[in-house]
C-alpha cells in the first residue's frame, strides 16, 4: 500500500500526441502479487503484428510476462465496424511486487501506464473477514436510523447503533473509471477485486467489444479465496442474490444484468452459504416464474453439489439446526421485501411470499455455520433496500432497513466478542443525495404541509416510541416525525407523510416516454407537486457521488484510515488475510 499511495499522488505519464491507445489494467492499477488479470493493448487503427511494440519496464514484454499476447488484426464491434488491433494475454500474473511500467507504439498511438504490484504479510492478521455493505447507505440513513430507533433527548441520543461503535473510520471514494457518478456494480467491484471499474461492470476492465463477457478479467476475493486459502465463503442480501453487490464477490461481467450467468459464476465458486431473493433465475426455464430460458435448473444443481436448499424462514431454521455443509437459501423470485413491508405493514409482495427471514437471521446462521470451518471465513452481508427503497424517495422504508441493517451488524460484533479473530467492515456502495432537516408536526395549525415542515429550534425531536424493545418504531406514522428529503429527483408529488399502503413510486412514464409526476398521490391531502431536476427519462432520484464513510474493527483495521479509494479497501482485505501466500494444505 505504501508504493501505491506514492504511486497515486504523481501525476498520471501519457506518451505521445495522440494517446488512442488504451491499455488494460488502466494506469495507476493496484495488483496482488500473483493474482491473475487480463491484459490487454486496444489501438485505434488497424497493423500489422511487427509494427505494435510493447514494452515493460524498458523490456520486452513477452521476457517480463513470460508469454506473447494473442494479436487480433482488427476487432469487431456493433455491426461488425472495425475498432482497430489489439493484443490480449489472459490469466497473467506477476509474481514479484514492484512498479510496472507499460508502453505501447504503433504509428503516432502511444500510451504508457504504470501498475503497482504489492505483496501482503506472510502471516494473516484475521481469520475472518465480515464485509457489511449498506447499499446507498449514506450520512443521513445513519442519523435517521439512530434517532427513529433509539431516540433523543436534550441534543444527546438515547442509544447507540451498533456500527456507531466501531473504531476504526475512513472516506471512500466511489467513482467509476469513466465518471464520477457511479452505481452498486463498479463500487462493489471495486471493493471486491482492488481495480476500478466503469458503470454496470463486474469483475472486468470494461473494454470496447459488444460480447459483455469477453472483457479483461481481474481476480475476485472469492477467487482469491479459493486459490490461496482453505476459507469458507458466505454472500447474504435482502436483494436478488445475482444483484450487483452480491454478485461482485463471483463475478466477470460488463453487463450487471446478465443474471443467469452470473447464477452460473455463483456456481462456479460455490461459496458455503447464499442466501437471499432471486430464485426466478435459478428455476429451469419451464417453471413458472423463472427467468431463465435454457434447461439449467441451478436447484438441482446446487442440491446434486451437497446444498442443503431453505425457501422461507422456517425451514431456514429447520436447515441450520441440520447443520449442513453448504446452505442455499432463496426467499423470493424477486428482491426480498423491506422490513417495513415484511415485519409490520405486510405490503408490498408480503401476501405471496410471507415467510421472508430478515437481514440479522439470515447473518446469525451465515456466521453460524462459516464459523465451523477451521480455517476461517469470509462473509459479505448486503442490506440492499436501503438503496432500492431511497431511488424512489421512500424513506421511511430506507431508514428502517438501514435498522435493520445495523441489527445485522449486532450479530457480527457479538460473534466477534468471542472470535476476536475477526475483522468486521461496515460501509456504503455510494451515497445518496439525501438530508434529515428537522420534523414535520401534524400539530402545528396550517393548511399547507410545507408549513408543517419545523426547522432550527421549531424543530424540536419526533415522537417515535419503542415500546417492545425491538429496536423498531412502533409506529412510522406519528404525529410529529423526522423530516428527510432528497436533492434530486423527477417530477413528484411530495405528501411528507410515510407511504403505507405500499412502497412509493414517485414518477411514471407518459405516453411521449418521460417521467411525470404519479397522479396516483397527487390528492393527498397537503400533496406539493415538485418539479424535478433531473432528466425527464429519469424515474427516480440518483446516487449521489458524495464520499462514503467506512468504518471497522478487529486485527488489520487500523489500516483503514484518512481518504481512500474502494480499489484500496481490497488491498487492506488481502493484507489482514494474507492473500499474497499460499495458505493451502
Amino acid at each position: 500500500m505504501r508504493a501505491r499511495l506514492a504511486l497515486l499522488a504523481a501525476a498520471t505519464f501519457l506518451a505521445g500526441a495522440a494517446n488512442a491507445a488504451t491499455i488494460y489494467p488502466l494506469d495507476r492499477a493496484t495488483v496482488l502479487v500473483g493474482s491473475p488479470f487480463d491484459f490487454k493493448v486496444e489501438l485505434d487503427q488497424v497493423y500489422e503484428p511487427g509494427q505494435v511494440d510493447v514494452t515493460v519496464n524498458g523490456k520486452a514484454y513477452a521476457d517480463v510476462f513470460g508469454a506473447d499476447a494473442e494479436f487480433v488484426a482488427d476487432e469487431k464491434g456493433e455491426d461488425d465496424a472495425s475498432l482497430g488491433s489489439a493484443l490480449i494475454l489472459r490469466d497473467l500474473s506477476l509474481a514479484n511486487p514492484g512498479d510496472y511500467t507499460v508502453a505501447v507504439k504503433a504509428g503516432d498511438e502511444e500510451k504508457s501506464v504504470t501498475w503497482t504490484v504489492y505483496d501482503t504479510p506472510s502471516v494473516a492478521k484475521a481469520k475472518n473477514i465480515v464485509f457489511f455493505l449498506g447499499d446507498g447507505l449514506s450520512v443521513a440513513h445513519r442519523t435517521a436510523a439512530r434517532i427513529m430507533s433509539k431516540g433523543m433527548t436534550e441534543g444527546k441520543a438515547d442509544g447507540r447503533l451498533s456500527m456507531d461503535d466501531l473504531d476504526r473510520m475512513a472516506f471512500i471514494g466511489t467513482s467509476s473509471t469513466h465518471a464520477i457518478a457511479t452505481d452498486s456494480a463498479n463500487t462493489m467491484s471495486a471493493y471486491m477485486t482492488g481495480h476500478k471499474t466503469r458503470v454496470n461492470a463486474l469483475g472486468v476492465y470494461a473494454d470496447r467489444t459488444p460480447d459483455s463477457q469477453d472483457d479483461p478479467k481481474v481476480e475476485t476475493i472469492a477467487e482469491a479465496l479459493r486459490r490461496q486459502t482453505g476459507k469458507a465463503i458466505g454472500v447474504v442480501s435482502t436483494a436478488e442474490i445475482e444483484d450487483a453487490t452480491p454478485a461482485a464477490t463471483v463475478a466477470h461481467t460488463r453487463r450487471r444484468a446478465d443474471k443467469t450467468d452470473i447464477v452460473g459464476m455463483f456456481y462456479g465458486i460455490q461459496p458455503e452459504v447464499i442466501l437471499g431473493g432471486g430464485s426466478a433465475y435459478f428455476l429451469k426455464s419451464d417453471i413458472p416464474g423463472s427467468k431463465r430460458k435454457d434447461d439449467n435448473d441451478y436447484i438441482a444443481m446446487f442440491e446434486d453439489a451437497g446444498y442443503t436448499v431453505a425457501t422461507d424462514a422456517t425451514s431456514l431454521e429447520d436447515v441450520a439446526s441440520q447443520n449442513p455443509d453448504k446452505i442455499l437459501g432463496l426467499f423470493h423470485t424477486g428482491n426480498m421485501d423491506t422490513k417495513l413491508d415484511r415485519s409490520f405493514l405486510k405490503k408490498g409482495s408480503v401476501d405471496k411470499f410471507s415467510d421472508q427471514p430478515g437481514l440479522p437471521e439470515m447473518t446469525k446462521v451465515a456466521l453460524d455455520r462459516l464459523s465451523k470451518n477451521k480455517d476461517g471465513f469470509f462473509l459479505m452481508v448486503e442490506g440492499a433496500s436501503i438503496d432500492k427503497m431511497s431511488h424512489p424517495l421512500d424513506w421511511d422504508r430506507a431508514v428502517v432497513d438501514t435498522i435493520e441493517f445495523d441489527q445485522a451488524i449486532g450479530q457480527a460484533m457479538d460473534f466477534a466478542k468471542t472470535h476476536p479473530d475477526t475483522m468486521i467492515v461496515v460501509t456504503g456502495d455510494h451515497t445518496h443525495g439525501v438530508s434529515l432537516i428537522g420534523t414535520i408536526d401534524d400539530e402545528v395549525e396550517a393548511d399547507d404541509m410545507r408549513d408543517k415542515v419545523m426547522t432550527y429550534d421549531d424543530a424540536g425531536f419526533p415522537n417515535y416510541t419503542d415500546e417492545n424493545g425491538d429496536g423498531y418504531p412502533d409506529k412510522i406514522d406519528v404525529s410529529r416525525r423526522l423530516a428527510i428529503f432528497s436533492n434530486n429527483f423527477p417530477d413528484y408529488y411530495e405528501t411528507f407523510r410515510p407511504k403505507m399502503d405500499g412502497p412509493f413510486e414517485p414518477a411514471v412514464k407518459d405516453e411521449n416516454g418521460n417521467y411525470v409526476a404519479n397522479e396516483q398521490y397527487k390528492d393527498v391531502p397537503g400533496a406539493v407537486l415538485r418539479t424535478g431536476n433531473l432528466p425527464h427519462n429519469a424515474s427516480t432520484g440518483v446516487h449521489a457521488v458524495d464520499d462514503v464513510v467506512l468504518q471497522a474493527t478487529g486485527p488489520g483495521s487500523e489500516e483503514f484510515k484518512g481518504y481512500m479509494e474502494q480499489s484500496d479497501v481490497y488491498e487492506v482485505l488481502a493484507d489482514a488475510f494474507a492473500l499474497g501466500t499460499s495458505q493451502k494444505q
